[in-house]
């Protein structure tokens, strides 16, 4: 079985040796660069399973870096963990709705750290090896066509890009139409225990992904004070 290849940038010489030297030790391939600039030239010309981005960098920050590997073809779907002492909920926010799939804030634990590679990787089909079965299709919405082999979203038949946290939080509210779903129990489906995200940032992927599905997102409905629901 091939290592799991892993990107750090960092400006923080000492932190990123750390992590590289730690991933390596896990059983990961890790390989570390020092900038936002560096790491667009790594990806230019290898490929990785996972990036772990500082957020608070020179020139090129962790944000618009985020913003330039989402918007590339190449690169969109490499999952992004932001790793930063920013821990406010608006760098959250941003990050996540620039497409980040995950964020831990400094200082952290190893084993916290890999627990959440762990955890992202298999969220996006990476890591479990599992193969696709034969009756599972496309769940079907009105308008919308999920496809959860192929995380894939169709609205009329054209695709609809969404990132990962947004395809997780459709699929589980379009597969319990009309049961309401509370933000704790959305941050838990897609993110796991213990996740540093607060309702308002639950709040802002909802609107990201309304937007995002045009008319088609009025099926997603919002319950004062509870949560939400995909309409009946």
């Amino acid at each position: 079985m091939n290592k799991y290849r892993v990107l750090i940038v960092d400006d923080e010489e000492d932190l990123r040796e750390l992590l590289r030297y730690n991933l390596n030790k896990e059983g990961f391939e890790a390989v570390a660069v020092e900038s936002g600039e560096d790491c667009l030239e790594a990806v230019k010309d290898d490929e990785f399973d996972i990036i772990l981005l500082d957020l608070m960098m020179p020139k090129i920050g962790g944000l618009e870096t985020c913003r330039i590997l989402k918007s590339n073809d190449k690169t969109k779907s490499i999952p992004i963990i932001m790793v930063t002492a920013k821990g406010e909920e608006s760098d959250i926010v941003i990050g996540l709705e620039l497409g980040a799939d995950d964020y831990i804030t400094k200082p952290f634990s190893n084993r916290v750290l890999i627990a959440r590679i762990n955890s992202v990787l298999r969220r996006v089909g990476e890591s479990d090896g599992s193969e696709p079965t034969e009756t599972e299709g496309p769940l079907e919405r009105g308008p919308i066509s999920i496809d959860n082999q192929k995380h894939e979203v169709k609205i009329n038949g054209e695709k609809v890009k969404l990132t990962f946290s947004e395809f997780s939080i459709l699929h589980l509210l379009a597969k319990n139409p009309g049961w309401v779903k509370s933000r704790t129990q959305i941050i838990k489906h897609v993110h796991g225990e213990d996740y540093p995200v607060t309702d308002r940032a639950i709040d802002v992927q909802i609107v990201g992904l309304r937007k995002k599905l045009g008319e088609a997102g009025k099926l997603i409905e919002t319950i004062r004070g509870i949560g939400y629901r995909f309409s009946e």
